[in-house]
């Protein structure tokens, strides 16, 4: 099987999360048209089949954020780091698959602990930063946090208007 059999089972396992489904081999299987054997070629384990999920998911953030950027992302201070984040995390883009790290109660720690890795070298701020502006920074990536939550979950998304609110008041505390 190819890369594009790969993708597909990808896809397919992310539609299931998108539309509430269980993610297991068998039922992704099923959902993109190939046998539990075909799944299992890709993704030996439902395991290895989530964490590719999971990095399905944050490849997708990854390039989304590194393109608000100036020059990749370990050579951009900050505050340009979490601005990419509150970007990406305001622009609406994001839905059910993007809490995929919680989907399954077995594998949940094991999911989160790579996603935080994943997801640290644009939220982790260095040991250096100035108390006011390290914790201004954190303020806004818990902003920034919520509003990705309330989008994800569907659970009161921030309007139009409540989302530009938002970001001013994220804005103010980056210009400090």
């Amino acid at each position: 099987m190819n890369s594009s059999s790969r993708d597909r089972i990808l896809n397919g396992a992310l539609e299931l999360v998108r539309s509430g489904g269980t993610v297991s081999l068998e039922s992704t299987a099923r959902r993109v048209g190939l046998s539990k054997p075909g799944v299992m070629y890709h993704f030996r384990t439902k395991e290895a089949l989530m964490f590719a999920l999971v990095d399905r998911v944050l490849d997708g953030w990854d390039a989304e954020m590194a393109r608000r950027l100036s020059a990749p992302p370990e050579q951009v201070p900050a505050e340009e780091r979490v601005r990419a984040y509150l970007d990406w995390c305001l622009s609406g883009e994001v839905d059910e698959t993007d809490l995929v790290m919680l989907t399954d109660q077995r594998l949940r720690a094991k999911l989160k602990k790579h996603w935080v890795e994943r997801i640290a070298p644009w939220v982790d701020l260095p040991d250096d930063l100035p108390v006011e502006q390290r914790t201004r920074l954190l303020a806004v990536r818990l902003l920034a946090d919520g509003v990705w939550f309330a989008d994800a979950a569907d659970v009161f998304p921030p309007d139009p208007q409540e989302r530009a609110r938002v970001r001013a008041i994220a804005d103010e505390l980056l210009a400090g």
